[in-house]
């Protein structure tokens, strides 16, 4: 088990006459990965309103902001019980035995156009075995044939983009990958979220984005952007490509300050707390079934 203790914070300058808000910076529930603690603190007295999306279990917060200072702190604690499986036991799945509710991460999406992608796909990684090294390899190509570079990219940018400039920053990886895999007809989504483990010359901690592919009988994690340790992928939400899960969706005028980012992994190994680390093993920190557990959240200020 890896327990991750982290803080989000938040800050803008809101214009007159107010702003709305939705933020996606609450620690996901699933059945690996437990939120023990949390708070959000507010800088204005407000009410927000928290939900959860039932499809995705992404939990989302919405505001009102007066004009003036608005800054936003979430911190919390979460556990990860993540699944481990041999890679050669991980059989692609057939469309026909898909589940009903991954069918949707078959099909292209806005910056993911996998049906403009199936000839360099099936170019590239057609001939290979089926399963989840398939997968992996498809991972190291991204890796390989992209360069990590920050603000190269923009909102806007694709996976065709990215194709074609090969360079970006992790979402721009992720889209890529995910794109490759859906027009091979594997099922793989956008995960955001935040990472432990970073190599510190890349810059302070940020939101991170990776991929998770539907294998076997689950969602499996894979970072093309090779910049984080998997153990130490903390997850927020999930969508068909970055469109799904902002960190923040704003409406109205605002001026932002960069995240402040906050991460660090507690060891206990008498507890069996142990630090993220690299494996070769498959990992998965989700079977697909959303699951609300219970975690003690103070209450707003």
């Amino acid at each position: 088990m890896v327990r991750l203790k982290f803080s989000v914070e938040l800050n803008y300058a809101v214009a007159a006459p107010g702003c709305d808000f939705i933020f996606n910076i609450h620690a996901a529930h699933t059945r690996h990965q437990r939120v023990v603690t949390e708070m959000m603190e507010l800088g204005q007295f407000l009410l927000p309103t928290v939900h959860t999306d039932a499809a995705t279990g992404n939990r989302y917060m919405r505001l009102k902001a007066e004009p003036g200072p608005l800054r936003l702190r979430y911190s919390a604690t979460v556990e990860l019980q993540h699944h481990v499986a041999a890679p050669e036991s991980i059989p692609e799945v057939p469309v026909s035995r898909l589940p009903a509710d991954v069918l949707t991460y078959l099909y292209p999406s806005r910056y993911c156009q996998s049906d403009r992608l199936y000839e360099v796909a099936l170019r590239e990684f057609g001939t290979l075995p089926p399963g989840y090294e398939r997968v992996r390899r498809i991972c190291a190509w991204v890796a390989k044939h992209v360069e990590f570079k920050a603000n190269t990219t923009n909102a806007s940018t694709s996976a065709l983009d990215t194709l074609s400039e090969r360079v970006g920053v992790c979402r721009d990886f992720a889209h890529l990958m995910i794109a490759l895999c859906r027009a091979l007809n594997m099922p793989a989504r956008f995960v955001a979220g935040i990472d432990y483990g970073a190599d510190p010359a890349l810059g302070p901690s940020d939101f991170h984005a990776y991929v998770e592919v539907f294998l076997g009988d689950r969602w499996y994690l894979f970072d093309p952007s090779s910049t984080a340790i998997p153990m130490g992928l903390m997850r927020f939400g999930t969508g068909r490509d970055a469109a799904d899960v902002s960190f923040a969706t704003i409406f109205g005028a605002v001026r932002a300050e960069p995240p402040k980012i906050v991460i660090e992994a507690v060891s206990d190994p008498l507890g069996g707390i142990e630090l993220p680390r690299h494996r070769s093993e498959a990992l998965s920190t989700d079977d697909g079934s959303a699951v609300l557990i219970g975690a003690r959240l103070a209450p707003l200020c």
